[in-house]
């Protein structure tokens, strides 16, 4: 660990680690409190994990909503954070719940103070609906814009896509041939994106959209310096406070001062194998940002701070890796009808319509080494998109290796996965009886309305559950993948670091995926990831203005 002495490269009151959303969100609030920001990246990306996903903050009791005459009370959100992640350890105490709870409303009015533009997922429910304070539209996301607007930047931000995606078009494109709402959503995205043309602008959506919003607010408006391939190798400590960073700046090592405070927003770990087996027994099939390989955290360790949940991620199933390709993580495409998983002997195992995190840990607890298989009736083919088959490339490189197999037959298909016929014969009889009458007996695949948000309508009795029986059949091999590792830095209420015995490491701060969730070990809502982000975010950059210089 380096030792301060009296001069410093250069000196800001506010030095962040990071450039995802949690890493923004500090720098908007250091902006917002008159205070000098440095953002420093170790990639030659910016935006992070963030760019790369969905976009959706899961906010609950937002602005937007009271607009929209949505009814949604503080003490509705915390009842369903208490029924939903209970009692998950020192990052989920009642006063990290409050705090995330009570940081929504100033998130997103000093956002839209500085120009970022809102709308509502209103038809998105929270992942378990049904429980004391469950609501449905608590998400909240960057309207589709101009990535023209942060000019050069455009070009280094992660996994850029020129798309103006929402949401909701992402749900119901999956069924946009098939249901007459997904055709007119469908039909809403293509003229969106040939309104943008013809105007000579470049829209973007979902992560895309946040990271743009984000950077025009805070580098190109607020003129703050993002520096890439630019990696923090250290904390410098004086008495016990942090006050700077040592960073690896085009071959020189650079000591910046940070007189209120350093913000850890680097993300997790989920890119290092190493840490992946020793914390999680997994390798893991990640599909954040390859970036992320935990040294800040490992930082932060050294420096004093308590380490939480190390031993978790946001989990979810994926289709397998090929071709040194990131994994393909699944949502909808299993939770339409005319489909089913299976284990490594051709059983079911769980519903697979919940939500991602529950089907991850369900897949990690029943068998964390087995194979697993998406299986496809025909017409699950015909009548929705596959966002992950969408290339036929990756089609046939799949097929190559085994992770696609294909057949005429049930039976020929049983001997392709390599799983029990026996097994796998039965499943099929007992899943189409449940899909005729519409029940699922074994795991209540469509009772819950997060299930049939990614159902379809048109198929009944049940949105979810459509028979296996119309061939040829698919199958796609599937591993336990994740959006991300959610362990990492115990922070306060204000995002401060915390020591093992609950003490404060004075001018050390973590939001985003390299500190500790307040989710705990579950998924409340769309967007929990990187609504408790932001908001951890801009509560530690507020705290930090308190702090003397």
């Amino acid at each position: 660990m380096a030792v301060r002495d009296q001069s410093f490269d250069q000196t800001y009151d506010v030095v962040v680690v990071g450039t995802g959303s949690a890493g923004f969100a500090t720098a908007m609030g250091a902006l917002d409190e008159g205070l000098s920001v440095l953002m420093v990246e170790s990639t030659d990306k910016w935006g992070g994990s963030s760019a790369m996903s969905g976009g959706g903050m899961w906010l609950p009791g937002n602005p937007l909503m009271r607009r929209d005459g949505a009814r949604d009370t503080r003490e509705e959100a915390l009842t369903y954070l208490e029924a939903c992640v209970g009692d998950a350890g020192r990052a989920a105490d009642r006063a990290r719940k409050e705090a995330f709870v009570d940081g929504v409303e100033d998130f997103v009015t000093t956002a839209e103070k500085h120009g970022m533009v809102f709308a509502r997922a209103a038809d998105y429910p929270d992942y378990y609906p049904e429980l004391p304070g469950g609501k449905i539209g608590r998400g909240i996301e960057v309207e589709p814009l101009d990535s023209k607007r942060i000019g050069s930047w455009w070009g280094s931000l992660r996994s850029a896509i020129p798309l103006p995606a929402k949401t909701d078009d992402v749900w119901l494109l999956g069924r946009a041939w098939s249901t007459p709402s997904g055709f007119v959503r469908g039909a809403q995205l293509v003229f969106r994106a040939l309104g943008g043309v013809v105007t000579g602008k470049r829209l973007v959506g979902i992560g895309n959209a946040l990271a743009t919003s984000f950077c025009k607010a805070v580098v190109v408006d607020g003129r703050v310096p993002m520096w890439l391939e630019s990696p923090m190798d250290d904390l410098i400590v004086e008495d016990g406070k942090v006050v700077g960073v040592t960073v690896t700046r085009e071959g020189r090592t650079l000591r910046l001062g940070a007189t209120r405070g350093v913000m850890l927003a680097s993300g997790g770990f989920e890119a290092n194998v190493e840490w992946r087996r020793r914390y999680q027994g997994i390798d893991g099939a990640p599909s954040g940002n390859p970036g992320n390989l935990g040294h800040p955290i490992e930082v932060a360790s050294r420096a004093g701070a308590a380490l939480e949940l190390l031993d978790d991620a946001w989990w979810g199933a994926s289709i397998a890796q090929v071709d040194g390709e990131p994994a393909a993580f699944i949502v909808g495409e299993r939770s339409m009808p005319f489909s089913l998983m299976v284990d490594a002997q051709g059983a079911r195992f769980a519903n697979e319509s919940e939500s991602y995190v529950d089907l991850g840990h369900h897949m990690l607890e029943h068998d964390k080494d087995g194979a697993y298989w998406l299986v496809f009736d025909a017409r699950h083919g015909r009548r929705y998109l596959r966002m992950f088959a969408m290339d036929p490339r990756m089609t046939k490189a799949r097929e190559q290796a085994g992770i696609l197999v294909k057949s005429p037959t049930l039976a020929g298909l049983a001997d392709a996965m390599g799983v029990d016929p026996v097994t796998f014969r039965d499943t099929i009889e007992r899943f189409n009886g449940y899909a005729r009458s519409g029940v699922d007996g074994e795991f209540g695949r469509g009772n819950s309305a997060y299930d049939r948000y990614y159902g379809d309508p048109l198929v009944h009795p049940n949105p979810n559950l459509g028979t296996i029986e119309k061939g040829p059949f698919v199958a796609y091999r599937v591993v336990i993948g994740d959006l991300g590792t959610k362990g990492g830095v115990l922070t306060d209420a204000d995002a401060r670091a915390l020591r093992e015995d609950g003490s404060v490491i004075e001018g050390l701060y973590a939001a985003g995926n390299c500190s500790a969730s307040v989710m705990g070990r579950t998924y409340p809502g769309p967007g929990s990831t990187i609504g408790p982000a932001v908001v951890f975010g801009l509560r530690g950059a507020r705290h930090m203005a308190t702090r003397s210089a």
